[in-house]
């Protein structure tokens, strides 16, 4: 008798957006919008490895990267050690965090959760060994 397919186990996927200024927020698509829209297409190309978009969004218009006094982010960290997220989306590196301290703590927080780190405009994904080496390098 033949097999029926296994379903790959299913990767949820939260998406990090973040503007740095509250310019053009207001706007019925803003760059918040273009960022979760860029995240969603990449994890849609990754559905047959069972990648699926979280409906809960963590967005923080208006806030620097600087530091990680962020609600969307907070959130986001909340999820993860509640065990709710697999793998974390960006548009870019630079979305996550631009103090290169607060990025290896977040990094961290990933590692020891088994959290996977993507993203989707530098090609770059934690989960395998040529991100986990380009990782290794940036920290």
């Amino acid at each position: 008798m033949a097999q029926a397919p296994t379903r790959p186990t299913p990767v949820r996927c939260a998406i990090y957006t973040r503007k740095s200024t509250s310019e053009n927020l207001d706007m019925d698509f803003n760059t918040l919008d273009a960022q979760r829209e860029a995240a969603e297409l990449y994890i849609r190309s990754q559905a047959s490895q069972g990648w699926v978009v979280l409906p809960a969004r963590y967005d923080d218009g208006g806030f620097t990267g600087g530091n990680m006094d962020r609600p969307g982010l907070q959130r986001l960290i909340d999820d993860i050690e509640a065990g709710k997220v697999d793998c974390v989306v960006v548009y870019k590196v630079d979305r996550l965090s631009r103090s290169l301290l607060d990025f290896a703590k977040l990094i961290e927080v990933f590692d020891q959760k088994g959290i996977g780190f993507v993203s989707t405009t530098q090609q770059f994904n934690s989960s395998t060994s040529l991100g986990r080496l380009v990782l290794n390098i940036l920290l």
